[in-house]
């Protein structure tokens, strides 16, 4: 809330009240200055912003003290489309394989690993929203550089189950290089998923729990044997769509656990066990973990908040997401005037998560950094005489696909743009002007103090 805002509140109830700005602020906080700061730009804690409503809440007839964190209306979508964009195959799988944006968050990742403190019995990640597991795989290559003889708890949430699949493909490779691992996998909310528990007791009763030591010395067998559980995902690892909301939701909670059968004795203490989980994560990655469309309250409550409340003292949570302001979305106003769906800056993220926490967030540290720090270039790969002499369709097509898939713009917007040839026009008058492709994302890092 912003300190004119707080003010109307204070100066309203004053003048209903008949009373002096400087007793208000000495019965509510203790303070008779109060109004006078506050009009003078200064912040105050979300503590004292609790006891100034809570006290005009007491003070009012009939009022009661608001309640404890963020206003979060329903989000809704149009079930007529895909229940989830990110879900759109061709357009996800192309832009992957023709932008270096999953290496580049990968070698962003893995700066924060200076700084993390992990604690026995193991390094523990967390990432939320493993997508097609290619930057947790990468993260986990850098990870085994630095702590080559370290336990590994590796975690991570993905609902789609095609994605699942492609991050699987990748487990065999990692768990023979570094063998002392232990993977686990839910399409838990991310509320639940860091606990490995849903909150509701009917979901939790109904949880499918299954654990998998692989057996072997090679990722030949690895791969053989992940590759037999196929018909088990396809059964338990479903998605459905909710009939209020429209949004994408677990029919069951599942959780696989992987780990190599030869390393049980040394990984006893890491493997989870169901009812005994805990989340206490050295790092949580949230790279691109919400719609770009969606509030800053959604975000900060039902995704950045409990992500946060994951972490174990000395832990680090990095959330990254796209901050517009480059060329693909000059190719995106070209067609569509006016459009930003980056509207929510990692500034006003962290605020709302601040917020939300509360007391809970005493101990943790918010880091927005600098724009020179915090936003990052990723590019469209292309061969450079594919960007300076005559541009041909299937670049213009897939510098199109990267910008639309960038910016969420929804299919049944598209179909009327992609006919009438001048969605390739903008993208080839974009890819001549900057001799390529390249989108900005933006980073913060949230830490929690150590003990």
């Amino acid at each position: 809330m912003k300190n004119d805002e707080i003010l109307s509140q204070i100066t309203e109830f004053c003048r209903k009240a008949d009373m002096a700005e400087s007793t208000f602020g000495r019965r509510a906080v203790n303070d008779g200055k109060l109004v006078q700061r506050l009009r003078e730009g200064k912040r105050i804690t979300i503590d004292t912003l609790e006891r100034i409503q809570a006290y005009i809440a007491a003070s009012t007839t009939g009022g009661l003290p608001p309640p404890r964190g963020l206003q979060v209306p329903p989000e809704k979508r149009d079930p007529r489309g895909n229940f989830r964009f990110f879900e759109n195959r061709q357009k996800y799988l192309l832009f992957v394989h023709t932008c270096s944006e999953k290496r580049v968050i990968a070698d962003r990742v893995a700066l924060e690993l200076s700084t993390i403190h992990p604690r026995p019995p193991a390094l523990r990640i967390f990432d939320a929203g493993v997508g097609d597991g290619t930057v947790l795989a990468r993260v986990l290559r850098a990870t085994h550089q630095r702590y080559p003889h370290m336990p590994f708890y590796v975690a991570g949430k993905e609902l789609s189950l095609e994605d699942l699949r492609l991050t699987l493909e990748k487990v065999p490779d990692r768990i023979f290089e570094h063998p002392a691992s232990v993977f686990v996998f839910t399409n838990m909310f991310y509320s639940e998923a860091p606990w490995l528990t849903p909150a509701s007791p009917a979901a939790a009763a109904a949880t499918v729990w299954h654990e998998v030591p692989l057996r072997g010395a090679s990722s030949g067998e690895f791969e053989q044997q992940i590759a037999e559980l196929r018909p088990f995902l396809e059964q338990n690892w479903r998605a459905a769509i909710s009939p209020r909301t429209a949004m994408p939701l677990y029919e069951r909670p599942v959780v696989l656990v992987l780990y190599r059968d030869d390393h049980r004795f040394l990984l006893d203490s890491t493997i989870p066990r169901p009812g005994q989980t805990e989340a206490n994560f050295d790092l949580v990655i949230a790279s691109q973990p919400y719609r770009a469309l969606s509030s800053v309250n959604f975000r900060a409550k039902r995704i950045i908040a409990p992500l946060a409340r994951a972490l174990r003292p000395g832990g680090r949570l990095i959330g990254i997401h796209s901050h517009g302001h480059d060329p693909g979305m000059e190719m995106i106003q070209a067609i569509w005037p006016g459009e930003n769906p980056f509207s929510v800056s990692r500034h006003e993220l962290l605020r709302a998560v601040k917020y939300e926490l509360g007391s809970l967030g005493r101990d943790l540290n918010f880091n927005a950094y600098a724009d020179n720090r915090s936003i990052f270039r990723y590019d469209m790969e292309a061969l450079p005489n594919e960007v300076t002499g005559t541009i041909g369709t299937s670049t213009a097509f897939a510098a199109w696909n990267a910008a639309v898939y960038v910016a969420q713009i929804e299919d049944d917007r598209l179909t009327d743009m992609t006919q009438n040839g001048r969605t390739l026009d903008a993208a080839r008058d974009v890819l001549r002007k900057y001799n390529g492709l390249w989108f900005l994302d933006e980073s913060y890092v949230i830490s929690r103090r150590r003990d």
